[in-house]
């Protein structure tokens, strides 16, 4: 089972679910309390080695806003966080990710339709597009039939990830704010929430 730890803001954390077993890394660009700058960005990813996978997230940016941190950060993956179409998926030119805030089976029949190869699954919008640290209902998940990769968000952390890994298996999880203390990323949390989700996948083989 992969895992996306999002929001990461120093070379510290990064190091952190980088040794740990993070799959994919998770940089905000949005207006957010774990916004971080691209320069700092690209200094930090000069020491990710390649098969961890670099995510920008972007809320209703610009596309040559988004090509340009992109380039610059030498991201792998775009997360379009926003009201993004899918006009404006399609003219992105790296791997993209949609989130979509998922209260009802009707926003799955949505999620269907979107022209992304991953799809984040989140809980509704609150303050900001996500990292709010609340879960949506994971029973909805079990009848749903989507055809991308699906990635889940929203409330995740140490003690419930086991919960939803035995209702469906996703491709990947995210969490943000359920690795952190007092706002900030937790080292022993992001260690403990890696080890969760692998040894509960693990388990299940």
């Amino acid at each position: 089972m992969r895992v996306k730890i999002c929001g990461l803001s120093d070379e510290t954390a990064v190091h952190a679910a980088v040794f740990n077993g993070a799959d994919a890394i998770g940089f905000v660009f949005a207006e957010s309390k774990r916004k971080v700058d691209p320069y700092k960005v690209t200094e930090i990813a000069k020491h990710v080695p390649k098969h961890v996978k670099k995510v920008g997230v972007f809320v209703n940016e610009p596309k040559e806003k988004i090509d340009e941190i992109a380039q610059m950060c030498k991201l792998d993956i775009i997360q379009l966080h926003g009201d993004e179409n899918e006009e404006f998926a399609k003219s992105i030119s790296f791997p993209v990710i949609k989130a979509f805030g998922i209260s009802s089976e009707e926003d799955l029949e949505k999620v269907k339709a979107y022209p992304a190869e991953y799809v984040l699954l989140d809980s509704p919008k609150g303050t900001y597009r996500g990292g709010n640290g609340t879960s949506f209902d994971w029973n909805l998940l079990q009848s749903a039939d989507l055809p991308q990769k699906v990635i889940i968000a929203g409330g995740l952390k140490e003690d419930n990830v086991q919960s939803l890994l035995n209702k469906v298996t996703p491709y990947m999880v995210d969490v943000s704010s359920g690795v952190e203390t007092d706002g900030k990323k937790d080292l022993e949390k992001i260690k403990r929430f890696i080890e969760k989700v692998k040894m509960t996948k693990e388990a299940v083989r």
